[in-house]
């Protein structure tokens, strides 16, 4: 616990705010969560907050911004995994999609966001969408350089099954449709690459 208390005493006030309202957003959505309830839980004070963000609008954007930012890491991990082979990153991001989905706190931020922001002048609209536009080119680029034909269908086949799987978790539970992402997506990348079957 002391630990604990040291880690956050050497974090800014700024980011023990962030980490504090994306980890309530992440389990009570952003609708669910109010100033009161991010300050308690970031050890900090309304004043420190909104000398930091003018909103809690303006909060909700810097989380998601830094959502999106932490997805670069992510596919850097891809590349570094399995250097110069398109196929093998693509097969490998569903498969850690699938043990993300398969995690007890899987919440796609950007995606839940969306949901409950449905107000199109939103700034954090913007952000989703910027963020979502950018995945989707760096997947079908993905698809691309595993010598896929028709690469931006199975980019969208793709982006839409995860969708689907996260909206199904949370409708029929981890135990669901949904655990079988991974082969399902799978299969569609194979299929699309023209095999019948999985390489060992």
């Amino acid at each position: 616990m002391t630990t604990d208390l040291c880690s956050q005493s050497r974090r800014s006030p700024r980011d023990r705010i962030v980490d504090a309202a994306r980890d309530l957003f992440r389990k009570h959505g952003v609708r669910g969560v109010g100033v009161d309830a991010i300050v308690d839980a970031a050890n900090s004070n309304k004043m420190t907050l909104y000398r930091h963000f003018s909103s809690k609008d303006d909060l909700i954007v810097e989380c998601l911004r830094r959502a999106g930012m932490e997805m670069d890491n992510y596919w850097r991990e891809l590349e570094e995994a399995h250097p110069g082979d398109g196929l093998a990153q693509l097969r490998d991001w569903v498969r850690r999609i699938g043990d993300h989905l398969g995690a007890n706190d899987c919440n796609c931020e950007l995606m839940s966001a969306a949901v409950q922001l449905t107000d199109e002048d939103h700034p954090a609209r913007s952000i989703i969408k910027t963020f979502k536009d950018a995945q989707r080119g760096r997947v079908a680029e993905l698809c691309r350089r595993a010598g896929v034909a028709n690469a931006e269908l199975l980019c969208d086949t793709l982006l839409l099954l995860i969708e689907g799987a996260r909206l199904n978790q949370q409708s029929s539970g981890s135990e669901g449709p949904s655990a079988r992402f991974a082969e399902i997506a799978d299969a569609a990348i194979l299929s699309f690459a023209g095999s019948c079957s999985v390489p060992e």
